[in-house]
């Protein structure tokens, strides 16, 4: 649940984010045109904002290489002012720094001093988000990014606005671009709307980002992701998401009266992303890094002490626009807290039904029913076991193809699998069944539909399985055996070329048993024994592969389980709303089964069942 909440928050920062920069860099337009209304610098964030979605398609690869000068200048630009407008009003300000001033602050502020950095706190916002982009950086770069160049930009931006203030109190509204000369005044504007896209740029990229890692949870609605790089795996497009955020962030936009509305909604969400960090940061710290309990002590009581005193103040601003980000959070949780229930429920209903062995067994090789020629793909989320949907599928229709193949894709919670680490195939029951299992595997940033020829690698794989099971047998006690992609391409080639030159490879193999995977040397280290077993079994091998060739020719059809979640009659009205409401709409409006694994519309076929929860 606190990843949940936390991940909402930073959907939230996503909406807010684009919201405030591009209406905080539309504001210099007033500040030079005074008689402007508030409704035409609103018009044109909205106009720069559906521009920024509009283009979202088109990805950041090919204007990313400006991003980083455009926030260099703007920060040397923003310091230089700074610098200036001390020297120019008042470099007593200079005493701020002083932390005698904090304590003189509050005991004079009082409460109103206490509620004040609920505004305060919009100076740091975006650190919440500063190692974001650790995939594409080094932890150094951004160290040495921030401590060099940002961290002293920041201090002198904001002691030279308190500079200006000093002698121009009435210019507290517009204190930033009423400090700028009027010399630099529209090429700093320039600069600072484009800082401003460059910023909601980066907090869109964000959540798209999160959503899609949500995604390969099981945490969030299946949605289309588009990879919009070549070169960078992490620059992702979410059309769904994209046009949601967009019509969110202009109702934002357009709905609130002021901008410190705006900003009370947007620390809000910062300071609620900031505790939820450091709450996670501290299981990490004990359970992953193993750190010593004092370490971690200073750690946590530091960072709440901090984040709590800001948290405190936010309270007071909920009324006053900080409400916004709990709405879209709590809508945001609802949806990820309903379909991850739905989804568990529904695979662990699969686990408990799915038909035994001994089952498929006392059926026999024809399975008791009419083999037709050909191969049925089916799709199932188990990697383990026979699906209970197969058994629903051959009590109602009694006839299954020559060849089963159970197709599992997974998406595991790593970076990327290796292309030769993909497929990891396994047979089911005795030879004579021809019933296969193959478990695809992909990782974070892997995208399935990239694989164009998923079939024909499927395929090259069983193929390769089979091969490399007529050459070790005799090796193990089981009929079951499993292959572990580890070959390197040679070796693979090795293996598939029609001419049986399998033994041409020193590559290590590695097999795995249905308990265990174990290395196993390849066929030029085995024993005679083994390789005499292996001559001996070619003949049932070139048998079996010219039968799985006419089963392929004679046409693969995909089977795809559709297993409808009900909640019970006796059910809690609550539990009634989420499971034939809510999670019932999600799945009816999220991508079909048969579009992310990439299936022929023509070759596939749908068996439904229902389960009740």
């Amino acid at each position: 649940m606190l990843v949940l909440v936390g991940t909402c928050m930073v959907i939230g920062d996503g909406i807010l984010t684009p919201a405030i920069s591009v209406l905080s860099a539309s504001g210099g337009i007033k500040v030079d045109h005074p008689h402007m209304s508030n409704g035409v610098v609103v018009l044109v964030a909205v106009v720069i904002l559906v521009g920024l979605f509009s283009l979202q398609h088109y990805g950041t690869d090919r204007v990313g290489w400006l991003f980083a000068p455009i926030v260099l200048l703007w920060f040397l630009l923003i310091g230089g002012i700074g610098m200036l407008n001390i020297w120019k009003y008042d470099s007593s300000v200079l005493k701020a720094f002083s932390p005698v001033y904090i304590y003189r602050y509050f005991r004079r502020g009082g409460r109103d001093g206490w509620t004040s950095l609920g505004g305060i706190m919009l100076s740091i916002t975006g650190t919440e988000a500063l190692f974001a982009d650790l995939a594409h950086f080094p932890v150094s770069a951004i160290q040495i990014a921030f401590t060099v160049v940002v961290f002293p930009c920041l201090l002198l931006a904001y002691s030279g606005q308190a500079a200006y203030l000093m002698n121009h109190q009435d210019h507290v509204v517009d204190a930033f671009y009423r400090s700028i000369p009027d010399s630099i005044y529209w090429p700093v504007f320039i600069v600072a709307t484009a800082a401003a896209i460059v910023a909601s740029q980066a907090t869109i990229s964000a959540t798209f980002s999160i959503i899609k890692q949500a995604l390969a949870l099981g945490c969030f609605p299946r949605v289309k992701v588009v990879h919009t790089s070549k070169k960078f795996l992490g620059q992702i497009y979410i059309p769904d998401i994209n046009w949601i955020l967009m019509i969110l962030c202009i109702a934002v936009t357009a709905g609130f009266k002021n901008q410190s509305q705006i900003g009370n909604a947007y620390g809000t969400a910062v300071v609620i992303v900031m505790l939820a960090t450091t709450l996670l940061m501290t299981l990490i710290m004990i359970l992953v890094w193993r750190c010593h309990w004092i370490l971690v002590l200073i750690f946590t009581a530091l960072s709440l002490v901090v984040e709590c005193t800001y948290f405190s103040a936010v309270l007071f601003k909920v009324d006053q626009g900080g409400w916004v980000p709990l709405v879209i959070a709590a809508a945001f949780l609802v949806i990820m807290y309903v379909w991850h229930y739905g989804t568990v429920k529904r695979y662990e209903f699969e686990m408990h039904s799915k038909v035994s062995m001994a089952w498929i067994l006392g059926l026999g090789p024809s399975l008791g029913l009419v083999r037709v020629p050909g191969i049925g793909l089916v799709y199932t989320e188990l990697a383990s076991g026979v699906p209970h949907i197969f058994s629903h599928f051959i009590t109602n229709l009694p006839a299954i193809h020559s060849v089963v193949v159970f197709v599992c894709v997974k998406y595991l919670p790593v970076y990327t699998v290796p292309e030769e680490e993909r497929f990891l195939v396994k047979r089911i029951g005795p030879k004579n069944f021809h019933m296969f299992r193959c478990v695809a595997r992909y990782g974070y940033k892997d995208l399935h539909k990239k694989d164009e020829n998923f079939e024909k690698k499927l395929f090259d794989s069983l193929f390769l399985f089979v091969r490399l099971e007529a050459m070790m047998e005799g090796c193990s006690d089981s009929d079951e055996y499993s292959l572990y992609g580890q070959q390197t391409l040679q070796s693979t080639d090795g293996l598939l070329n029609n001419n049986g030159n399998s033994t041409s490879s020193n590559q290590d193999l590695t097999m795995s048993s249905v308990d265990s995977i174990v290395p196993v040397k390849s066929p030029l280290h085995v024993n005679s024994t083994v390789m005499s077993s292996s001559q001996m079994s070619s003949h049932t091998e070139t048998d079996e592969l010219e039968f799985l060739n006419s089963c392929r020719d004679a046409g693969v059809v995909h089977i795809l389980g559709n297993t409808v979640v009900r909640a019970s009659r006796g059910s809690k009205f609550y539990k009634k709303i989420a499971i034939d409401y809510i999670y019932a709409f999600l799945r009816k409006i999220c991508r079909e089964n048969s579009v992310i694994f990439n299936v022929p519309h023509e070759s596939l076929l749908n068996v439904g069942q229902i389960f009740y929860v």
